[in-house]
Order: structure tokens, then sequence, then C-alpha cells
């Protein structure tokens, strides 16, 4: 039994962090070889109406440069309709937004959340495409001819934008680790895009066809993952467009980056409970595959399997005299060491990079385990305390 469990834990773990990418990249491969080569299109000959949907609450600080680099958008402007909602919002930021007559400006004094927001957005927008973008975040001018090209294609349903975070010399843990996460998750979406779909678009940079928007439970956590995929549901897909991007830079400290991640993971498991449908891999055979490899086992398997192979590794080390198990058991407890100097030198923002990858991983995954927590209490709230950013 504690064979088994090794090395099943061991599985879930590679498979989910690594294996699952290696497989992917050999699925792509094959594809590819299958796949006839299609005749580029003129995407500036494909110029439809669209709308850009952007939810501030509170940003009075960079809602300004935002403003400038929606108008600096390389997109026709009669063309462009530009919505701004800055519910609940307190401070200047509003006032801010008025001075621009090409913004319709969505206010009411009650903060009710983002998805409260975009559905009565979405209301509002005439345009047969709409993006949604958040309000600390920039664009690369060409995004908007990029993600729309897309949509030539009637299967296309959504299309999800690429998140950059802005590095510095001097970033500390959260903006390295947050940094080399979303590169690898970026690899991973281009090829999930060029198998079948992406599983799960992330809000900074969101476009779906207006009419495949589904107006939502306002207690809804992660917004845009559950939209993504509600629409893959219906038999479309999303894809994935690295040269439309959104950039911001990285949590200002781990603390602030732990409230994030600790809240997406409560929302991973409310998220599951309301896909639930996407299990049934005979009636969606490639979307489950990818939904479930690329993100339920990280939310739920293989933390578990993180704890389980350690204690099955240290049983098996005092009960057997395999020196596989042994070798094996002190590189883990290496790790765990490096990840825990890692979080000693973090605190004290004493820049060692080598280390923060293995101590962000094991954040990661403690994450999940908070996270699950709240979800069960029912205590993770829908109203984001917004996250403090590492000035640029």
């Amino acid at each position: 039994m504690l064979h088994f469990l090794f090395w099943f834990s061991l599985f879930i773990v590679f498979y989910s962090y690594a294996g699952y990418g290696i497989l992917l990249f050999f699925l792509v491969q094959v594809k590819r070889l299958f796949r006839k080569t299609k005749a580029g299109a003129d995407s500036a000959a494909f110029e439809p109406e669209v709308a850009l949907v952007v939810a501030a609450f509170n940003e009075e600080d960079f809602i300004e440069k935002k403003i400038q680099n929606t108008f600096a958008l390389d997109y026709p402007r009669d063309k462009l309709k530009l919505f701004f909602i800055t519910d609940g919002s307190s401070d200047r930021t509003g006032d801010i937004v008025d001075r621009y007559s090409d913004i319709s400006h969505l206010h009411q004094p009650e903060r009710r959340g983002k998805v409260a927001a975009m559905n009565r957005a979405i209301q509002f927008v005439a345009a047969p495409y709409v993006i949604f973008s958040d309000a600390n975040t920039l664009l690369n001018p060409a995004c908007i001819k990029h993600i729309v090209r897309h949509y030539r294609d009637p299967l296309v349903g959504g299309v999800a934008g690429e998140k950059k975070i802005i590095s510095a010399a001097n970033d500390q843990a959260a903006g390295v680790g947050e940094g080399l996460y979303w590169k690898y998750e970026s690899l991973l979406k281009k090829m999930d895009s060029e198998l079948y779909s992406v599983v799960g678009a992330a809000g900074e940079l969101f476009s779906t066809r207006t009419e495949l928007f589904e107006r939502t439970r306002e207690d809804i956590i992660i917004e845009d993952f559950v939209q993504s995929l509600t629409i893959c549901r219906k038999g479309y897909v999303i894809r994935y467009e690295p040269q439309a991007y959104a950039m911001e830079t990285s949590s200002a400290s781990m603390k602030e980056e732990e409230k994030r991640k600790i809240r997406i993971c409560a929302g991973a498991f409310q998220a599951m409970l309301l896909l639930r449908g996407l299990f049934n891999v005979f009636k969606h055979p490639l979307l489950s595959f990818q939904f479930i490899s690329h993100r339920v086992l990280r939310w739920t398997l293989a933390p578990v399997c993180l704890v389980l192979l350690f204690i099955s590794n240290g049983i098996l080390c005092l009960e057997t005299k395999t020196l596989f198990y042994r070798l094996f058991f002190g590189l883990q407890l290496g790790f765990y060491l490096c990840a825990f100097v890692g979080w000693f030198y973090a605190n004290r923002n004493v820049r060692i990079k080598a280390l923060y990858l293995p101590y962000y991983f094991l954040f990661m995954n403690i994450s999940v385990f908070m996270g699950f927590s709240r979800f069960l209490k029912k205590n993770q709230t829908v109203l984001w305390e917004r996250a403090s950013r590492r000035n640029p």
C-alpha cells in the first residue's frame, strides 16, 4: 500500500506540473502532421465594431494612464465603443472618467462586485464582440486587431489574451514567482488552444461574442474562468492570442500575492462545482481532458499528493533499505529546505532568485488548502480587496 501511495502521488504531482505539458507538446505535434495549412487571411480587412469594457474600483492613481492607453489602441475609433464602470468607487476614479466624452461611464454608488458590473454593462453593448480588460493593466496597441481576427472562424466563441508581468531588476519573491508562473501558463495556454481550446481565460484581457455572454450569478468569484468555460460547454472554443496582451506589475509583496492566490483557489472550488458537467468525458472528451489535466488536478489531488508523497516516502525509508527511496526523500528534504530558506530571506527582502521558485511552488500549494477552507466556510467575499501592485 505504501509503495502504491508513493508512486501514485509521484505520478499525480509530476503529471500536474510537468507531465501534462510534455504530453500536450507531443499531441500538438501529432495534430500538426495531419492539419491542413490554411491560407493566411487579411486581418486588416476584418474590423468589426467592438466594445471594450473596463471595470474599475478606486483606481484614481492609475485610471488616467489606463484611459490614455485605451485611446492609443490601434483600431478605428468609430468602431470601438468604450465603457468604463466605476461602481462603488469612493475616490476620484469616476470624476476622472467623466472628463472624457468618448467614454460611456456607468456608475452606481453601491458596490456589488465585478460580475454585477459586467452583467450591467453588457446591457448597453450593441457591438457583436466585447472585450473585457482590468483597470490596472495596459494593453498593447495592436491587441484588438489580433483578437478580432479569430472571429472569422464561427466556432470561436471567445479569445483569451496573454497576461504579462512587468519585471524589474529588483523583483522580490512575488515578482519572480508570479512572472515565472505566468510564462509557463502562457506556454500551456498556447498549446491548449492549438490542440482544442483554452481552459479558462484570464480577466485581464478576455473577449467573447456578445451574444454568447451569459449573465451569471453575482457571487461568482473567478468570473472570467467560469464565463469562458461556459462558452466552451455550448460547443464553441476559446482561442489564445499571445500578440494581444495585458501588462501589469507584480504584487507588491508575498502578503499581497497571498490574498490574490487564496481568493483564486476559493473560487476554483466554486467553479468546479458550477462546471461539474465538464467532468463528463463522454460528452466533452477533449475539453474534459484539458480541464482535468490543466486545472482540476492542480486544485485538488496535486497538493494532497505532495503531502502523501513526503509521508509515504519517509515511512518507506524507515521500513526498507532501498537506495532510491532514501535518495528521493533526501531530494524532497532539500527542496523544502530551499523553500523555507527562500521564505526566510524573502521576508527580509534579501534577493536570492534561485530559492524563489521552490518557495513560490510551495506557497501556491498551501494556498489551495487555505482557499478550500474558505470555500467550505463560505467566507470568501466576491468583493475583491484590491492587492497592492509594485510601482512600475
